[in-house]
């Protein structure tokens, strides 16, 4: 379970929005915890990376932001390696 801290998600009309675009998303679970502002996902099989639900945030004029490691499957897939120390 990830959680995502956006601050202003206490204001209804926000939370109403972020439903409407969570929603839509398959395999997603989600919980607003409107007292203290985290979002808390699950996600099965993941469907969307870490820019993408950032992205969803931000377009709702939300500043996101991660609580603790953002797990690999969460993280953008790119073709490029990390170099090794």
């Amino acid at each position: 379970m990830e959680q995502v801290y956006a601050a202003g998600l206490r204001d209804l009309n926000k939370v109403l929005e972020l439903d409407y675009h969570l929603e839509a998303i398959a395999r997603l679970r989600y919980r607003v915890d409107g007292n203290h502002d985290p979002v808390y996902l699950e996600l099965d099989n993941a469907t969307l990376n870490g820019r993408e639900i950032r992205a969803i945030f931000l377009r709702l004029g939300l500043n996101p932001r991660f609580i603790g490691a953002i797990p690999p499957e969460l993280r953008p897939k790119s073709k490029t390696k990390p170099l090794g120390v």
